[in-house]
């Protein structure tokens, strides 16, 4: 209710100001005598239904130019009128603005038509040029403003729908951001897992080997002891807070550089903090970058492993790298890389630490991203793992880039653009390319019946000398054109036609679009008794060839009396 009362009024005033614009050209034509002469509740009447269509033109919006076609109906049946042509053109403007069917109108106007066509043939007039001229006025006063109006709709839904798509794209964008910003976490929680996690590993490692180390006091064991365990719950929460921050996407790009230089420091880290491992290493030989950063990090995660599942146990690295072999070999131009950890001594160390397993799966995602495969399990029967992982130098098939690598949703938007831009043209130019199409057709229908009925109401000047006035009427059927002239020029007639008679006009030559000479024939009870010729509009002398014609009129008719005098 709020709303229709703030904005109502504010459409009470264009609407008035629309209705005072459409009104004035017929209280202008009643006053200038441009109309014929009507009665005063007629205008006020077409005002009145020029006010409801105004009204009407945004509810509904067809009703309001069938109102004033229906005034133009009622003061000329040929729709052509002073008073109502230029609000039907406004209304069927508005009609194309403001409704999004086409088929209202496409019923309204030839409804239309079919009514001034009705009208046109219960007339007494030629129905060919008046239906022509209401065509003509339906087609180019109503048809082509209502096109144009609806191309300015779409116009504007265009538009609309481009801002519309912008703002998708924003958020699109904007969602873009978040899973990139996801992703980043989740590395950031592989390197979490990778790097803190191994050191932490090595912590609670020398800190177990110092608990057993021979001439510490109490003091000193009980401190190692807490160290151990700080470290092995530091582990654990640490991958509670990996569990977090890790989600189940795309794994994403290993870090640039890995935190140590090489895989030689790491060993000999591991070594350094207790942990009994062997390292057989390639030397000289440089790895290509992704393949390190891959070969790396499979070391990191099976020592940590290690350290973490099976302390004290010995380990075996193994990294073969651009040469063919047997055995497990490499094959040239791909890097093996084993790790195997052997049984667990003693019982002491039978309850190892629970793991999470993600260190194997991110392993797993790494080195399947390289291109490589990776394999991961016991070792035999004495209860030894081992993590062997296979990394081609050249560039892999990559199966898991596929799909990130295809952004096919975002390459289809152009297409889909250009497309909604090519049916907004053709949902444009079809229609009036039709209505132009029907007016070219129009235009020459009209000039086709023009130059018919001009040229079929020619009478030869010789025919007219042959015509004897007082001649019966079959005798001069023969020599009289088809058509007479629709629009005869009695204006410029030579006098009055006889009392009683039917006079008829014909062009006295087949010229188009200029003003010729007339000839007029009045008959009367079946005999011509009159012919005079009527001069072309502006012709010189035809001031003196009227008062001729006259004349001879007048003398005609003077011997005709005293013939009929002396008769008597």
């Amino acid at each position: 209710m709020r709303r229709r009362t703030i904005t109502a009024p504010s459409r009470v005033l264009p609407d008035a100001l629309l209705w005072a614009v459409l009104a004035l050209p017929g209280a202008l034509a009643d006053l200038t005598g441009v109309n014929a002469p009507r009665p005063w509740w007629q205008s006020v009447g077409g005002a009145v239904v020029l006010a409801v269509a105004v009204a009407a033109s945004r509810a509904r919006p067809v009703l309001a130019p069938t109102l004033a076609a229906a005034l133009g109906l009622a003061a000329s049946p040929s729709l052509f009128t002073l008073s109502y042509g230029p609000a039907l053109s406004v209304l069927a403007y508005l009609l194309g603005r403001r409704s999004a069917a086409a088929r209202p109108a496409l019923y309204a106007f030839p409804a239309v038509a079919a009514a001034g066509t009705l009208l046109v043939l219960a007339r007494d007039v030629d129905p060919v040029v008046e239906w022509l001229v209401l065509t003509g006025t339906l087609l180019f006063g109503a048809v082509f403003p209502w096109l144009a109006g609806r191309y300015r709709r779409q116009a504007r839904e265009l538009v609309a729908a481009g801002w519309s798509r912008a703002a998708q794209l924003e958020r699109e964008q904007e969602i873009v951001a978040d899973r990139a910003r996801l992703r980043e976490r989740t590395r950031i929680a592989q390197d979490m897992h990778d790097s803190l996690g191994h050191e932490l590993s090595l912590i609670a490692l020398r800190a177990g080997a110092l608990q057993v180390a021979p001439g510490l006091d109490a003091s000193h064991r009980a401190a190692a002891a807490e160290l151990r365990e700080a470290a092995a719950s530091a582990t654990d929460r640490l991958r509670d807070i990996i569990g977090v921050l890790r989600d189940a996407g795309p794994a994403a790009p290993a870090p640039l550089t890995p935190p140590d230089d090489s895989l030689r420091a790491l060993v000999d880290r591991a070594a350094a903090s207790g942990l009994p491992v062997r390292a057989r290493l390639p030397r000289g030989t440089e790895l290509p970058p992704p393949v390190e950063r891959a070969a790396y990090r499979v070391v990191q995660e099976a020592l940590t492993n290690a350290a973490k599942h099976a302390p004290g146990a010995e380990v075996s690295v193994t990294v073969v790298s651009g040469v063919s072999g047997v055995d497990g070999a490499s094959g040239a131009g791909e890097t093996s890389v084993t790790v195997v950890t052997g049984p667990r001594p003693g019982p002491a160390a039978a309850s190892p630490a629970p793991g999470s397993g993600t260190g194997l799966l991110g392993l797993r995602e790494r080195v399947a991203l390289a291109g490589g495969t990776f394999t991961a399990g016991p070792s035999g029967d004495d209860g030894g793992f081992e993590v062997s992982a296979r990394l081609p130098h050249g560039p892999g098939p990559g199966p898991r880039l596929a799909p990130r690598a295809a952004p096919a949703e975002g390459a289809g938007q152009p297409a889909g653009l250009a497309q909604a831009h090519r049916t907004a043209r053709r949902r444009f130019a079809v229609p009036f390319a039709v209505a132009a199409a029907a007016g070219a057709v129009f235009v020459a229908a009209a000039f086709g019946w023009y130059a018919y009925i001009k040229g079929h109401s020619v009478l030869k000047p010789a025919d007219y000398a042959a015509l004897d006035v007082g001649a019966p009427y079959a005798e001069v059927a023969p020599f009289l054109p088809d058509r007479q002239v629709a629009d005869p020029p009695a204006d410029r007639a030579p006098g009055a036609p006889p009392a009683g008679a039917e006079c008829r006009y014909y062009r006295a030559s087949g010229e188009l679009f200029v003003s010729v000479d007339h000839f007029r024939l009045c008959f009367r009870d079946g005999h011509l008794v009159a012919k005079s010729r009527v001069p072309r509009a502006g012709a010189p002398g035809a001031s003196e060839a009227v008062e001729r014609e006259q004349q001879a009129v007048e003398q005609e008719e003077k011997e005709e009396k005293e013939e009929k005098e002396w008769l008597r």
